[in-house]
């Protein structure tokens, strides 16, 4: 018995008659091996071979497509391809003449991938929260893109917002498992801060200043933005997913949150991750911010600033004059969506 330059054994002319079944069988071991077999579905499959090698190839009758063993796992011919959950889906939907299902997480939780592949994911942060008369609070990271998620059960973590009352504090991060992570909003300044004009704090979105000098928190470029200046006795906006938060557009005003972003993975499009805005003073006449759209809270002329709205990231709004307490943080949210 011979065998071809790439390994597939046959018969040749020599052998003896005895070295057929032997041949035979050498030849029909390569073909599973290197053959693509068809099997009625994976676990028909798993029960044929329970011990793939790298490289060996099947198709699957009951999606029509064809899969490799990469030494780990069953994949696509073409590469990895589209995941699969077993969550009980939020929702399902069509377009462009493709089958979407998707499951959202608004607390922590488990996602069961039973099939490797690609995702699209929406993970946004919790927001922090609005300064004590002081700066809005900026919305947490907002994190849109498409990952490889293996088939395992994965931790998804939904962070909270900060707490409102007489301090600022940053939102908390949002994840699945090790593949996708953003980070909390950064808390708006209060007047606390010694000396008046403290700055607001960097996230996923920066807080809002207060007072002059009070610059706003810095925002991840790549998760948000930037929050506003303070002016005299009023706070900036937290910046928010879209737009970076207003500076105090006078001494007595707080600034507006900035605007959150748009994203359509559940096949509508819904606004989240809006900035606080940044607190006033109504003693004087002035007035707390509007908060940035997708859910950011007001900010106050007097007495508490508005908290952001639950499960967008948004941060809260400033406190009023006379240290008005700041509004909580918008708790985060985590979508994740595949191709059915």
């Amino acid at each position: 018995m011979a065998v071809t330059p790439v390994g597939n054994p046959y018969v040749e002319s020599s052998d003896l008659v005895a070295n057929y079944p032997g041949a035979s069988e050498a030849l029909a071991e390569r073909i599973d091996i290197v053959g693509v077999n068809p099997f009625a579905n994976a676990a028909a499959r798993d029960a044929a071979i329970p011990s793939p090698v790298q490289g060996q190839m099947c198709s699957l009758n009951d999606d029509n497509k064809g899969y490799r063993y990469d030494g780990s796992e069953w994949i696509l011919f073409s590469g990895a391809g589209p995941g699969n959950f077993t969550n009980t889906a939020t929702g399902t939907f069509s377009s462009g003449g493709i089958n979407y299902k998707w499951v959202q997480f608004l607390a922590s939780g488990d996602l069961i991938v039973d099939q490797a592949g690609f995702a699209d994911v929406l993970v946004i942060a919790g927001g922090a929260s609005g300064g004590a008369w002081g700066g809005g609070g900026g919305a947490g990271g907002v994190l849109s893109t498409n990952i490889y998620l293996p088939a395992a059960t994965h931790t998804v973590t939904v962070g909270a917002g900060g707490a409102g009352g007489s301090g600022g504090f940053n939102g908390l991060p949002s994840q699945i498992g090790s593949y996708a992570i953003t980070v909390g909003g950064g808390a708006g300044a209060t007047v606390d801060d010694p000396p008046h004009g403290g700055s607001g704090f960097s996230g996923g979105s920066g807080g809002g200043g207060f007072d002059p000098g009070g610059v706003g928190g810095s925002g991840f470029s790549t998760f948000g933005n930037s929050g506003g200046a303070g002016a005299g006795g009023s706070g900036g906006g937290g910046g928010g997913g879209g737009a970076v938060g207003a500076a105090g557009p006078s001494i007595f005003n707080g600034g507006n949150g900035g605007a959150g972003t748009s994203n359509s993975i559940t096949g509508s499009s819904v606004t989240r991750g809006g900035g606080g805005a940044g607190g006033g003073r109504s003693a004087s006449g002035g007035s707390g911010g509007a908060g940035g759209s997708g859910g950011g809270g007001a900010g106050a002329g007097a007495g508490a600033g508005t908290a952001g709205s639950a499960n967008t990231g948004s941060g809260g709004g400033g406190g009023g004059f006379n240290a008005g307490p700041g509004g909580a943080g918008g708790s985060g949210i985590v979508i994740v969506r595949v191709v059915v």
